[in-house]
């Protein structure tokens, strides 16, 4: 785990994912607009956010485009993934927070507190390069910790095949996916060090089933508790955080 982390940390590895893994992830346009289809119904008055594990910061970004008087909070273990993220999102940087934090570490909310609670928090390919305890311990913050009554968390993730040929054909279809992508864009990154890059971190992804950390969710608390969108390993899930207000007075 410690040395999966540590290859995140290198220049190479972010421009081998940036350049031709990011773009190429399959429903990549169809995940965001559900996204943000959830956030206009859940959270219309979205006023601030947190991308968790932001990577280059599209999500962010596209929180900032769509809503473009909120703040973000981006956070991510990778310093060469953050500079990426400040680039993409520098039209919007009187309204950013950067931060290099291992989510990991229990003390990782740390860093910033005095930017919670947030109305939405949003997560991409993150969580699960955690093991199954520090998962609901980092589901558990947020709920406790970083999001406002009624706010909403959306899990962008890889989760767990349901079983070993499920995962194969998702591995094969994944990498076509990237194929394809590379013969489109001609990218500058060879095919070969994508599929290694794939490979070498499928092998120390720590990643668990949809189920159950759905279940997760619902004995944490959250309530509207979904798979959103689901495709192979692909999926989009969350909930949303009861709101305490008090309900209205019969008229």
């Amino acid at each position: 785990m410690k040395n999966n982390m540590e290859n995140w940390k290198s220049e190479n590895l972010a421009e081998i994912y940036l350049e031709g893994v990011r773009g190429a992830i399959p429903f990549a346009y169809e995940e965001i607009e559900i996204l943000l289809r959830l956030i206009k119904f859940f959270r219309p008055n979205l006023n601030s956010f947190l991308d968790l594990g932001c990577g280059d910061g599209i999500l962010g970004k596209t929180l900032l485009t769509n809503y473009p008087e909120s703040k973000g909070v981006f956070v991510d273990f990778s310093e060469p993934m953050i500079k990426a993220a400040k680039l993409n999102c520098q039209k919007y940087s009187d309204q950013t927070t950067y931060v290099v934090q291992d989510i990991g570490k229990a003390d990782w909310l740390d860093m910033i507190s005095k930017e919670l609670p947030v109305d939405v928090v949003i997560s991409g390919f993150a969580i699960h390069h955690q093991d199954d305890n520090k998962k609901k311990r980092i589901y558990r913050d947020i709920f406790d910790n970083v999001l406002k009554p009624g706010g909403l968390f959306l899990n962008l993730e890889q989760i767990k095949s349901a079983t070993p040929q499920i995962e194969t054909i998702f591995n094969n279809f994944f990498m076509d996916k990237m194929r394809e992508f590379k013969r489109e864009k001609n990218t500058n990154i060879p095919i070969e060090a994508i599929e290694e890059e794939f490979y070498k971190d499928k092998q120390v992804n720590i990643l668990a089933p949809l189920d159950k950390q759905c279940d997760w969710l619902r004995e944490i608390g959250f309530l509207q508790v979904d798979c959103f969108f689901k495709a192979f390993e692909l999926t989009i899930f969350g909930g949303i955080k009861p709101d305490n207000s008090p309900e209205p007075l019969p008229g």
